[in-house]
């Protein structure tokens, strides 16, 4: 089953809807079982509208609990497009300027020392991750009662800038988390009472809000960690960066206001949302290998049909998830899951999914071919493991060679492999300490195979 459903399995561009879930009830359980994903919640939208939503495995593993399409995620940096609704809004009414400074907005709270300028800090550059900030403290988690710092005190230690504003894509959850200290500056509202309003309420994304309650406790997933161990409840000091709570149905119906002109324009205009998806600046880097750009809090790519897709993902601790949406055919996909081991399983299914659709593949389905080069390394270095074991105890037996660690002979060879080695071991052990790597996390199984060939080796 899971050598079946993880490899290439035949999807007809617009085969029925029937046929591709079908297709999805094999395929998602097959790649859960390889890369160790407990539960999967998904939704599709077609020609505007959701058409399908379903969900597989479990949602916490020592309770046995299914995983349902009605539990609530976190959605992390899918965060990110849902804010930039809510900053578009105010520049839709008239209340900031795209283009204007950051802190004309921010009253009482001023940028760190820096050789920049910060007067170069614009919305517009927030937006796009251009402004030239650093991305801001990882890992900083509290229980939901547990007392977290204020946002002004804590933007004052986590937003640094490191390079010229507008000079180049730099992704920061610290700008985001700065642009919801402005809409919280401009409305003189809290920002999850204003997304709720102005956002989340007309788009109709029931299951969602910025910001913990109590009540998610018992409709959330446990999340799971690279290792498959459970991650306790956790939320931010800020909201906007990555701090959105939803269920599938939310995320769809966000999808389907993304894609389909009626369904938003209870928030926003249509040039509006024209201009989050126009490329603002060139994605370079492991960010360039999966989007040709990034727009108002949006990725952009072009797709192999010619159409424009526009999407963005989601990491935290225990926690990944997707949506990718395609205005001009009226296509999108949400995948949420609670496991950081999730990213092949979601590029392979996104791969399916543009397949299905008629857009062709999108620019994740690069992940699965670089999984099977690293695979391809993994057995050049297990066959040369092998080979140089195989020739070591054959030169001990024919008497070629013999135990003698401290010998003269070949000193500097062995000395070479011993330095080696122990780095090769030393990189292993800070790359296991690490609470997130894009090659592990990119490729879980695929690294766990490499850790073990280059021990051997």
């Amino acid at each position: 089953m899971v050598l079946v459903g993880c490899g290439e399995r035949s999807v007809a561009p617009r085969d029925s809807l029937k046929a591709f879930t079908t297709h999805l009830d094999v395929r998602v359980p097959a790649l859960m079982e390889w890369y160790d994903v407990p539960g999967v919640s998904m939704a599709l939208v077609r020609d505007g509208e959701q058409v399908w939503s379903g969900a597989y495995g479990v949602a916490d593993r020592d309770a046995e609990r299914p995983m349902t399409t009605d539990a609530v995620f976190r959605v992390e940096s899918i965060s990110k497009p849902v804010t930039a609704w809510g900053v578009m809004a105010l520049v839709e009414a008239g209340r900031i300027d795209l283009d204007a400074p950051v802190v004309r907005y921010l009253k009482e709270w001023t940028f760190p020392a820096s050789p920049y300028d910060e007067e170069s800090v614009t919305v517009r550059r927030l937006l796009s991750h251009s402004g030239g900030l650093a991305l801001g403290t990882i890992g900083d988690e509290y229980r939901p009662q547990e007392q977290r710092p204020d946002l002004r005190p804590h933007l004052s230690a986590d937003v640094r800038l490191v390079r010229a504003p507008g000079s180049t894509f730099s992704y920061s959850n610290a700008g985001f988390n700065l642009l919801e200290l402005l809409v919280e500056a401009e409305t003189g509202q809290a920002f999850p009472a204003y997304m709720a309003e102005a956002v989340l309420r007309p788009l109709g994304m029931r299951r969602a809000q910025f910001g913990w309650a109590d009540s998610l406790a018992g409709t959330m997933p446990t999340g799971y960690d690279r290792a498959g161990a459970p991650v306790p409840l956790y939320v931010y000091p800020g909201h906007a960066a990555g701090g959105l709570f939803a269920d599938v149905g939310a995320i769809a119906r966000f999808a389907q206001a993304t894609v389909a002109g009626a369904a938003r324009r209870a928030v926003l205009s249509d040039s509006s949302v024209r201009a989050m998806h126009t490329p603002q600046v060139t994605v370079p880097g492991l960010y360039g290998v999966v989007a040709d750009a990034y727009g108002l809090g949006h990725f952009v790519e072009t797709l192999p049909s010619g159409h424009r897709a526009v999407w963005h993902g989601g990491q935290g601790h225990g926690w990944m998830t997707h949506v990718h949406m395609v205005p001009a055919t009226g296509d999108a996909l949400v995948i949420l899951t609670n496991s950081e081991r999730s990213w092949p399983l979601m590029a392979k299914v996104l791969t399916d999914w543009g397949r299905w659709s008629g857009v062709g593949a999108v620019k994740m389905h690069r992940i699965t071919t670089a999984a099977t080069v690293l695979w391809g390394v993994i057995g050049v270095v297990v066959v040369g493991t092998l080979w140089m074991a195989g020739h070591l105890v054959w030169g001990l037996r024919s008497g070629r060679r013999r135990w003698g660690p401290l010998a003269r002979q070949a000193r500097a060879a062995r000395l070479v492999r011993v330095v080696v080695g122990t780095g090769v071991l030393a990189g292993l052990v800070w790359a296991a300490a690490q609470p997130y790597l894009t090659l592990t996390s990119v490729f879980p199984v695929a690294a766990d195979g490499a850790a073990g060939a280059l021990v051997g080796l």
